[in-house]
């Protein structure tokens, strides 16, 4: 009976000395997260008139309220006796081991931040990144998401983005195709560059105020390399270049203008 008498007064003594504490670090977790709530909701106006975009606030967000309920917890465990120089040097040492697994991840969660909050694009702008060309359909964190004219998603890494020379076509709303033919030695420059340029002139989504450069780019062994540059809209890339590559090649045909392949096998007029 004694010792059954011990065993509550031990009991009793264990209530009244963490009954307080319990209740104090109830309270503490109860309000902290009532007030971390209401900060997230000031916050999220904040960054709205910030301007910054609905594709990084959300992440901000996030990690401001993972922060601050982590916080709100070591409190906690703090007034409930907890040994927190332990509890701090195992998160570190966890947070290193992921941040060393994570090196690349990491690397690209840093360059998304850069892109969505520098902007050098928005989604719907033709970008080229890293010689991959399309229209920017996502801006994530890790990846950007990019549409090919092929119709081809092509998912490519932020750091490759920051690392690299970004083309943004959108910025001036048009966009210059780099179209190559070719013609034999014995023609004459200025007769072949007046049969493109007529060739051309139908074609409605050539952007006629821009000037269209038409000139000799490399010389080969078996025939003169020629540049045509005419200016389009972005989202007539594809159509023009192949429409234009149809009016050269008719014109070519209708002139009798013979080329040859590199390796010197002689091509009839093209067309035929």
């Amino acid at each position: 009976m004694e010792k059954l008498n011990e065993y509550f007064q031990i009991a009793l003594d264990k209530v009244v000395f963490y009954a307080p504490k319990v209740v104090l670090a109830g309270l503490i977790l109860w309000i902290g997260f009532k007030i971390v709530k209401k900060l997230n909701q000031l916050l999220d106006l904040s960054f709205k008139k910030a301007g910054l975009s609905d594709e990084i606030r959300p992440f901000f967000l996030s990690f401001l309220n993972i922060v601050m309920k982590a916080a709100i917890l070591m409190a906690v465990a703090s007034i409930l006796g907890a040994d927190l120089t332990s509890l701090v040097a195992l998160i570190a040492a966890i947070g290193f081991a992921i941040g060393m697994a994570l090196q690349g991840s990491l690397g690209n969660f840093a360059s998304g931040i850069l892109i969505l909050t520098l902007k050098p694009y928005k989604v719907n702008d033709y970008v080229s990144i890293d010689d991959y060309f399309g229209k920017v359909k996502e801006i994530g964190i890790f990846n950007t998401t990019i549409k090919s004219p092929g119709l081809k998603t092509l998912i490519i890494p932020n750091s490759k983005v920051t690392d690299g020379t970004v083309i943004n076509y959108s910025e001036e709303g048009v966009v210059r195709l780099e179209l190559e033919v070719t013609m034999p030695y014995d023609e004459d420059f200025p007769k072949i560059k007046e049969i493109i340029k007529n060739a051309l002139a139908p074609l409605d989504k050539i952007i006629k105020e821009k000037p269209l450069d038409i000139g000799i780019i490399a010389f080969d062994t078996h025939f003169v390399k020629i540049g045509v540059l005419p200016f389009v809209k972005p989202d007539d890339y594809w159509e023009v270049t192949y429409e234009s590559y149809k009016n050269i090649k008719r014109a070519f045909s209708e002139h009798g203008i013979k080329v040859a392949y590199s390796e010197g096998v002689e091509m009839g007029a093209i067309g035929k």
